[in-house]
């Protein structure tokens, strides 16, 4: 999958006649400017607020209206607040304050953008969140501990930080009563994983330790109580097996269930290799008394250093060949599991009922391996091995492409998401159950076709979280996008009845973090707020939708930025002839303080996947440059996640032509609908937004005058035998994929022909580059070829190249660097 990291939104209000239609216009979808009071202790629910505007009909088509729903029956599934039919009450139209004459429109002082992007970039992000065990007091009532971390961007050290804050949750088993944070924040260091034990009295943590000299770095696993250090054992030293992974992709650390072992996956121990030609050193004399008899090492094996080792593709180029290991806690010892296949690689594992062996997702690595960052559809199964007998079972279907296992807290059941081998790297998955007593497999959700309001919108999520089962071993509770939000669900497993948990909650993006003794803690944001930590009390089933949310961590909204959420149709000649009646969305940010007659520049940003979504969340690229002055457009065009499967299959085979005609639409429509600068327009994009933007700037050269795009496709042709994803370029295409077949001239000249290389000569506006060095999924000789392309035709070009940095350019210096070197291009050329 081809994705572009998260990028990283108030008016006045007056009321207006119910026959003034409302710029943003779309029932229900204006996005609130974020809320909250202070940080510190919360009681109760919050109060709603204002969250939801009804508007008057616009005119026009189908083709050019935002389009409303009615209300939809709610019955057992997802509750939404009901969308009014056109007219009904009057509508808000948002009245920007007033500005002084002289205050100039767009932000363009260095150091003021600088400062800027420090103050915004210092919002933590809330990462993980662990529940302590209810502790009841002299009274009767019940509390518990809350352990959360968080990360936040070091400008001066150039580096993410994390730190962890603790939280006191009173609470009576029905609803919170009184919360409030433990203490202040501190820094965690060096820590690589920890998992907390089924009790709550051990904690694990996998630490890294830098090395003395010329050492190399260690890695320690240490096992704490709740007054100390009980066990630290020195993995590196033991040498039974390479680096342990702490990636979400393979990494785990599990405790078994009766807190004896530790399981957790590494890097399978490679045998020395030396040259034919090394020469041994001259032994010195001295006698076995005075060696104290040494162990012998292996032999290295001659001529087998450069042998080329596969790995699994951008940012797991460490990802080799993984094995299971267990720790003994008592007797400090390691053991490397056998019984794994040796065509398969295995990851995301954990004790099975009765602690008798390993269950774990086992991904094919035959005839070799393909990128599996982002890629939800490479294949694999579920499989348990028996460490008494080293027997491995298949618990699942293996033509399919599983992941995210998860077992009831009764050890009975076992939940996984589902989707189809190869096809899009991202889809509308399957939530499957295995019955471990049983052996039956059931399917708790099917993929959804289309998404409706009021009905549950499929799943389209990287992961369940860790713990996602309620305290009855039924239940489960997961966040979805649902069109341009993210929300929370609870399932029922044995019905398959879906609820909305943030039914009555802000609009915005949700994340669930946990769910112990169901009390359930999430994160929550939108484009003008920062993360927020929230916490509820799942209700009984039936009652679920009651569910009400307090806060424990606010953040307050930053001030200046306006956003909404508009809906748009294409037109009758660009439907798609399979999945016709498809609509799409887009997030509109616009600055809500500046000059009512001064409109803003537009930056336009579709993102990258392409089967992916901006979802309506915190992001420090778009809420920087709406402070700055700019209105920032996000695209989730036809093929983007949270619309039904039917949007993701419309793309593949389109790519180039519908989703280049649906952002241009949206565009043009935003700017006849809005007060904006139709002469400064500019274009933003990563991977496939990259490919989108320069798609635009060819083949709708007279609307943009800027653009600025990150490790960009220009030409799948020539992307497909560099990249870790070759399926990607054929899938896409429409061209079928195989691992052994190679392309005909036919196949080459259609990856060329949906290429933005095939316009490049009609570019005029200046294009900026940003390429990072170690991006193996869209490898930089692509925006080398293009910059080669534009410099050739005199379009102004510059490229900037980072040095140890990914596709997604995360690092902290990169990103920072890359956003006013993005900033002052856009000044530059957009005249601002």
């Amino acid at each position: 999958m081809l994705r572009d990291r998260a990028l990283a939104p108030g008016y006045g209000f007056k009321r207006a006649p119910a026959d003034e239609p409302v710029p943003l216009g779309r029932s229900g979808r204006r996005g609130s400017g974020g809320g909250g009071g202070p940080a510190g202790a919360k009681r109760g629910p919050e109060p709603r607020g204002l969250r939801q505007l009804r508007l008057p009909r616009p005119p026009g088509g189908a083709a050019t209206r935002a389009v409303a729903r009615a209300p939809q029956p709610m019955g057992g599934a997802a509750r939404r607040r009901p969308r009014p039919s056109f007219p009904e009450v009057p509508a808000l139209v948002l009245l920007p304050p007033r500005r002084h004459a002289m205050e100039p429109p767009v932000l363009s002082s260095t150091e003021e953008m600088v400062e800027l992007y420090r103050e915004l970039s210092r919002h933590p992000v809330l990462s993980a969140a662990c529940l302590g065990p209810d502790i009841t007091t002299q009274y009767g009532g019940k509390y518990c501990s809350l352990y959360t971390e968080w990360s936040q961007r070091d400008l001066a050290r150039a580096e993410n930080v994390k730190f962890c804050r603790q939280y006191l949750i009173f609470h009576d088993g029905v609803s919170v009563v009184y919360s409030g944070p433990a203490g202040t924040c501190s820094e965690i260091k060096d820590e690589l994983l920890s998992r907390e034990s089924p009790s709550g009295a051990l904690k694990a943590v996998l630490r890294k330790v830098p090395g003395k000299e010329k050492e190399k770095e260690k890695q320690f696993l240490e096992v704490w109580d709740q007054n100390r250090k009980v066990k630290s054992i020195d993995l590196t030293a033991l040498d039974k097996h390479g680096s342990v992974y702490d990636d979400d992709q393979f990494g785990c650390l599990a405790w078994s269930h009766s807190e004896t072992h530790l399981l957790y996956v590494a890097e399978k121990k490679r045998p020395k290799a030396e040259s034919f030609f090394q020469s041994k050193a001259p032994e010195l004399g001295a006698s076995d008394e005075d060696t104290g008899h040494p162990k012998k090492e292996d032999a290295p094996l001659k001529g087998e250093q450069f042998v080329y080792h596969e790995d699994w593709g951008e940012a797991l180029s460490t990802r080799s060949v993984p094995v299971l290991c267990a720790l003994d806690i008592e007797g400090s010892s390691v053991s490397v599991l056998e019984g794994v296949p040796e065509h398969l690689s295995p990851g995301q594992a954990f004790w099975s009922p009765g602690d008798t062996g390993v269950v774990f997702v086992g991904w094919w690595h035959e005839p070799f391996r393909l990128g599996l960052r982002h890629c939800t559809n490479r294949r694999s199964a579920l499989f348990y091995v028996d460490l008494t007998g080293g027997r491995c079972e298949l618990l699942s279907e293996d033509t399919r492409a599983v992941w995210s296992p998860r077992l009831s807290p009764d050890r009975c059941r076992i939940v996984y998401l589902e989707n189809d081998a190869l096809g899009p790297h991202q889809q509308c998955s399957r939530l499957r159950m295995y019955d471990w007593y049983t052996k039956h497999t059931s399917t708790v959700l099917e993929a959804v076709p289309r998404q409706a309001w009021g009905t549950f919108p499929g799943i389209y999520c990287s992961a369940l979280p860790g713990l996602c089962w309620a305290a009855d071993s039924r239940r489960l509770v997961l966040d979805t996008a649902q069109r341009s939000q993210q929300d929370v669900f609870v399932v029922d497993t044995v019905t398959g009845t879906t609820t909305l948990l943030t039914a009555d909650a802000p609009q915005g993006s949700w994340s669930v973090l946990t769910i112990d003794r169901d009390l359930l803690v999430a994160r929550f944001s939108t484009p003008s707020c920062p993360p927020t930590l929230k916490v509820a009390m799942l209700p009984d089933t039936g009652r679920e939708a009651q569910a009400r949310w307090v806060c424990l961590q606010d953040a307050p909204p930053v001030p200046g930025i306006s956003w909404a959420i508009r809906t748009l149709r294409p037109p009758p000649e660009q439907e798609h002839p399979q999945y016709g009646g498809l609509d799409f969305d887009a997030i509109l940010l616009r600055p809500s303080e500046g000059a009512a007659a001064q409109k803003p520049p537009l930056v336009v940003m579709p993102h990258g996947g392409p089967h992916s979504v901006f979802t309506a969340g915190w992001m420090l690229y778009p809420a920087a440059l709406c402070r700055m002055g700019f209105a920032v457009l996000l695209v989730n065009y036809r093929g983007s996640l949270g619309f039904g499967q039917d949007s993701v299959a419309s793309l593949p085979g389109n790519v180039g032509m519908q989703d280049v005609r649906d952002v241009q639409l949206c565009v043009e429509r935003v700017l006849q609908e809005e007060s904006l600068d139709t002469r400064r327009v500019a274009l933003v994009g990563g991977s496939h937004g990259g490919f989108l933007a320069c798609h635009l700037l060819g083949q709708f050269p007279d609307t943009y005058h800027a653009c600025v795009v990150r490790n960009p496709v220009v030409n799948i042709a020539s992307m497909v035998a560099t990249t870790d994803i070759p399926d990607w370029c054929l899938t896409e295409t429409g061209l079928p994929y195989a691992p052994d077949a190679l392309p005909d001239p036919a196949q080459w000249t259609e990856m060329l022909r949906k290429s933005p290389m095939c316009y490049v000569d009609r570019v005029r506006a200046p294009v900026l580059l940003l390429l990072g060095e170690d991006d193996r999924r869209v490898p930089p000789k692509q925006g080398l070829e293009y910059y080669r392309a534009l410099k050739a035709r005199g379009v102004p070009t510059r490229l900037l190249w980072y040095p140890g940095n990914n596709h997604a350019l995360a690092g902290v210096e990169a990103e920072a660097d890359g956003f006013m070197n993005m900033v002052l291009w856009l000044l530059k050329h957009l005249q601002c």
